[in-house]
């Protein structure tokens, strides 16, 4: 099973910037240990949906031809909690991006308020410098993935901002 942390996108600019919601509910299991009694939004789950925001940024910014895995949290400071019925947006941007790696910025936020500034790094593991070598079908991008850009790209044209 693979689990998807970000809901849509709501912004995405190609090699720049995106902006995706996640819509946080009682129905996620997770929320029911973490903490019984206070259920709130595990910090490394955040951490996941900004790796997800981020990462599918840096792929589709070279038509997604690289498999492009979390490598480093270079940074992770997180201000408030995030509790069953919030809404989050992910802001990510792209700072740097090179054939072996990209370094990419990002806040979450509920509504105005800052929730968290997370800073990652990701590695093109079919560009590494070990010389491993990794199966040739793109596991990192799977169409459940690209339905998530699909589903924007698709809206964007109905409402003829394309």
């Amino acid at each position: 099973m693979r689990w998807i942390w970000i809901d849509k996108f709501l912004e995405f600019e190609s090699g720049k910037r995106a902006v995706a919601l996640k819509n946080v509910t009682l129905a996620e299991e997770h929320l029911h240990d973490h903490f019984p009694g206070f259920p709130v939004m595990p910090e490394c789950l955040m951490i996941e949906a900004m790796a997800q925001t981020a990462g599918i940024l840096v792929g589709q910014a070279r038509n997604f031809q690289e498999k492009v895995i979390l490598a480093k949290i270079k940074k992770a400071v997180f201000y408030h909690y995030v509790r069953p019925g919030d809404t989050i947006t992910l802001h990510a941007q792209i700072e740097s991006i090179s054939p072996e790696a990209a370094s990419t910025e990002g806040e979450i936020r509920r509504g105005h308020d800052l929730i968290a500034r997370i800073s990652l790094m990701f590695s093109h593991i079919d560009k590494n410098l070990s010389g491993k070598r990794f199966p040739e079908e793109n596991f990192v991008f799977t169409d459940t993935f690209c339905s998530l850009l699909d589903g924007f790209v698709q809206q964007e044209s109905s409402e003829g901002r394309s």
